[in-house]
């Protein structure tokens, strides 16, 4: 039998994305850009004839899939489990002020620790969350067939690991997505296999950015 798809696809830009502002699960909309983003990332994808996309509920998710489910030509379907991770009181900060407010939580996280940043979820809780929604959504994939989910860059690490299996003190490994990039995983007999990780319309990113720190999944 054929093997099924997932694309985990994080949406476009936000002004808190320019800015360095975390965000979790406040409802930011795309900006101008991330807009701009959506719309080019929804032929590219849709050339690829997914069965089935589904969505995060908030709206910078849900505006970046709505383009793509109509040159599919498919329903869209939101699911509150694809949102991003709940940061709890590290939401609306910039990643200084939560280092400075929560040095502890802020340097655990950044040495790979999956902690519950801001009394909010892990990266397992939410990969664990997304998985569920998407392997219900996956009974009306047929074989050969593709699901595209889109996520957040916190969430769709998690969703990543818990699909691969891979154990949380290992997920650090795995770079974070920039906006509308993804991942693609295959089905395999032994169980999902990555395919593709940080695929997107811009290639390769810019190497000019690489002199900073490295992309983060959860802003």
């Amino acid at each position: 039998m054929a093997p099924r798809r997932v694309v985990l696809l994080r949406h476009g830009r936000t002004g808190d994305n320019a800015g360095g502002r975390i965000q979790g699960q406040l409802d930011t909309p795309l900006d101008d850009v991330g807009r701009a983003q959506a719309r080019v990332v929804a032929p590219l994808l849709a050339a690829a004839r997914p069965a089935v996309v589904l969505s995060s509920d908030l709206s910078r998710a849900r505006d970046t899939a709505t383009p793509l489910a109509a040159a599919a030509g498919v329903p869209l379907r939101c699911d509150p489990r694809l949102r991003e991770l709940d940061l709890g009181r590290w939401q609306g900060l910039t990643s200084e002020q939560a280092q400075e407010r929560y040095p502890r939580e802020h340097a655990a996280w950044r040495d790979g620790v999956d902690v519950p940043r801001g009394g909010g979820e892990t990266y397992l809780q939410a990969g664990t969350r997304a998985v569920a929604a998407i392997r219900e959504a996956l009974a009306e994939v047929p074989a050969a067939g593709l699901l595209v989910a889109v996520t957040h860059g916190g969430t769709a690490r998690g969703a990543l690991c818990v699909l691969l299996e891979v154990e949380p003190p290992q997920w650090w490994r795995f770079a974070g997505l920039a906006n509308t990039c993804w991942t693609v995983l295959v089905e395999h007999r032994h169980g999902w296999r990555l395919e593709a990780l940080g695929a997107g319309p811009g290639g390769l990113v810019d190497p000019a950015s690489w002199a900073g720190p490295p992309r983060e999944a959860a802003l």
